[in-house]
């Protein structure tokens, strides 16, 4: 048996220093993810006056309160990362002073509408360069609202963050349960809120700073799964976040056969444990839209897993992964048609072709997205002869991605 033990969750440490910099006392974050997205999320943070430093394998946070921080001297970077960006903006929303969010390569093409237009429901003046990056935003006093039909979660982080400064609760609707790292968060820090899957109502008010262990990064993880299952390898993976708003991709698996157990540890505030996953026979399934939020960094992996099982596959509501990275949609067909598998997208669905013995027919194109290259490596333990283009991509949210995956398939 293989065992992988995955690095720390990137959704769960940024939200950690955001929370952190605005809380009363110093956070201990033990084993946060130090990589690009983290690294701009932190030079956000130092520009905002927010001290931090090392202490081995944590990170200690001298939290400023929720009207500590102080006015940056200029824009406020956030690199590639759109959660950062977004959940940012929900933090800037309730400031005394005006902020500029910017970003850098393809986050400036990435879509900030829908944050945008969510926010001003609390009364936030912000604006955009036509629904894309910059931010601005203004000061302003914010109102609690009853708002229906989020379907991000990081729509709905940057809703709690600026709900920590409205003068009455924000209560949030979703279409779909989405991912609920900040709900679980803010708990821990005292926050008076209630969370019910779909549902959420933040009361505001400040926060108290918390030690935080953060588990293993499930979609960091999900890569060598798929690899394990297509190589025919026994896999222990150790100390992996098992939030069941994040474990999709690993129903979806079981569905199609895979043999998969999950072993529980830790259960607060976030789930962890250990995923077994043995060799396995699988057979193509049906993903419906609402299953998709769960599995939304996972779909290229499900694509290539279904290329390789018997029959045909179908993973409805994808239209959100045609602003990601890259188009999802279009740089998933393309690493499919490299492998020699016959896919198609219609109605906002993809249909796979499976019983496919995988071929390197072409390189495999990463499109500079971090999540395609991780899905190009999991084909190549079935394809020895694959050729991945621009491999370093997954520096973006896995810097040590290569080397790891090297000593668990060779």
């Amino acid at each position: 048996m293989s065992l992988y033990i995955p690095p720390p969750d990137k959704s769960i440490t940024l939200r950690a220093l955001l929370l952190g910099a605005v809380a009363d006392g110093t956070s201990r974050v033990e084993n946060p993810l130090f990589c690009a997205d983290t690294e701009a999320a932190l030079g956000c943070l130092k520009a905002l006056g927010v001290r931090f430093c090392r202490d081995g394998n944590a990170l200690l946070i001298e939290g400023r309160g929720l009207n500590g921080l102080k006015r940056p001297a200029g824009p406020l970077d956030t690199g590639e990362s759109a959660a950062l960006a977004r959940m940012l903006a929900g933090l800037m929303a309730g400031q005394a002073f005006p902020s500029f969010i910017t970003g850098r390569g393809t986050l400036l093409k990435r879509p900030m509408a829908p944050t945008e237009e969510a926010l001003k429901k609390l009364g936030v003046r912000i604006g955009s360069a036509g629904g894309l990056l910059p931010l601005s935003l203004r000061p302003a006093r914010l109102r609690g609202a009853r708002i229906a039909g989020t379907s991000s979660a990081q729509v709905k982080s940057a809703l709690l963050l600026a709900g920590l400064y409205a003068r009455g609760p924000v209560e949030i609707k979703e279409k779909r349960p989405t991912r609920d790292h900040t709900e679980r968060l803010l708990a821990l820090m005292g926050s008076r809120l209630t969370n019910t899957p779909g549902n959420v109502r933040l009361e505001p008010g400040p926060l108290t700073a918390r030690p935080l262990a953060v588990p293993g990064d499930i979609s960091a993880a999900a890569p060598f799964i798929a690899a394990a299952l297509l190589s025919g390898v026994t896999l222990r993976v150790a100390g992996c976040g098992l939030n069941p708003l994040r474990l999709g991709f690993v129903d979806a698996l079981r569905r199609m056969g895979a043999k998969i157990e999950l072993r529980p540890g830790a259960a607060f505030p976030e789930p962890a444990g250990e995923v077994l996953v043995f060799p396995s026979k699988l057979k193509g399934v049906r993903v419906a839209p609402a299953e998709v939020p769960s599995m939304i960094d996972e779909v290229p992996l499900l694509a290539v897993l279904a290329a390789g099982a018997s029959g045909v596959t179908v993973i409805g509501g994808l239209r959100a992964l045609r602003t990601k990275e890259s188009d999802r949609v279009k740089s998933t067909l393309a690493l499919l048609a490299a492998l020699g598998a016959r896919a198609s997208f219609r109605g906002g669905a993809l249909m796979v072709a499976g019983a496919k013995r995988f071929s390197a027919l072409s390189p495999a194109l990463t499109f500079s997205d971090h999540r395609i290259a991780m899905a190009a490596a999991a084909a190549s333990a079935a394809c020895p002869g694959l050729e991945i283009k621009d491999p370093g991509c997954v520096g973006k949210s896995y810097p040590g991605f290569w080397e790891d995956f090297k000593k668990v398939f060779g």
